[in-house]
């Protein structure tokens, strides 16, 4: 029997998760579809009943869903109660079983650039559903935070989930600081940019050592990951996050291993179509 499963966020048309999921489903002979669903605002409840009454064996949540989802399930990975976000759910046995791999694939795709956790500080951009998961990863692996935030009720909630688990963070202004010039790892984990939007600020004074991640995948490299460059810094797209916490979502979803390397290259492919298509 063939299994369904799909991505859910609005906007959705920039996903790449289709080709990744199906693309491993090919390569190791899995009887299983993977689609895509824009799901408009104040209709997350009746698609959630949707993919349920259809069959769904599961699926993943993206912007801006992954907090409101947590109330429509019914019960939580420790991962995801730690984070208070889902990115991934299971139907397992008719409960709805919610999980968060952002903040370990996030984790994966960094660590070999950044060189050890341990005793160095990180600096997100945002307070949203993945920069919860990707704040506990990090500080669990022994990084002190520091959480920015248009809005900064959200990143004062933030720094106090992370000091709850045992973690150190501290919240500041959304805009250029004093942290610039001492982060060894800044990470941009706002939906600006995800359609080409420039970034509100300059990095400006950044320490050349950093390690700058943008989670946004694009076709384009966004304007925080250009400047970056100008100033010396390493630089990551959202390409390796969204690969390996698709990976943990496939294992979560149906055991074994994921084909990690048939992913990476069918995500490489269709970002390369998009770029050749856009002229």
């Amino acid at each position: 029997m063939e299994k369904h499963f799909a991505v859910i966020g609005d906007p959705i048309q920039q996903s790449l998760s289709p080709w990744m999921h199906n693309a491993g489903y090919k390569a190791l002979g899995v009887k299983a579809e993977y689609h895509r669903f824009r799901v408009k605002p104040n209709q997350l409840a009746e698609a959630v009943g949707g993919l349920c009454a259809l069959g769904f064996s599961g699926w993943n949540v993206t912007i801006p869903y992954k907090e409101p989802i947590v109330s429509l399930l019914d019960t939580l990975t420790p991962e995801a109660r730690r984070a208070g976000a889902v990115n991934t759910v299971k139907i397992h046995e008719g409960q709805r079983i919610g999980h968060n791999t952002d903040g370990a694939g996030f984790v994966r795709s960094v660590e070999a650039e950044i060189n050890g956790f341990q005793g160095k500080k990180a600096v997100l951009l945002g307070a949203g559903g993945a920069a919860k998961g990707i704040a506990l990863a990090l500080a669990e692996q022994g990084m002190s935070l520091h959480i920015i935030n248009r809005t900064p009720e959200k990143a004062e909630q933030l720094v106090q989930v992370i000091q709850r688990w045992g973690g150190t963070a501290t919240s500041g202004e959304f805009a250029p600081g004093k942290w610039l010039e001492d982060v060894d790892l800044l990470v941009q984990t706002t939906s600006r940019g995800l359609l080409n939007e420039s970034f509100p600020f300059s990095i400006n004074g950044i320490s050349n050592r950093a390690l700058v991640v943008d989670i946004i995948v694009n076709q384009r490299e966004t304007d925080i990951l250009r400047e970056a460059k100008l100033r010396g810094c390493r630089t990551l797209n959202g390409l390796g996050m969204l690969l390996y916490q698709g990976a943990l979502a496939w294992e979560f979803w149906l055991g074994g291993q994921a084909p990690v390397e048939e992913m990476r290259q069918a995500l490489k492919s269709q970002l390369f179509q998009r770029m050749f298509d856009k002229g």
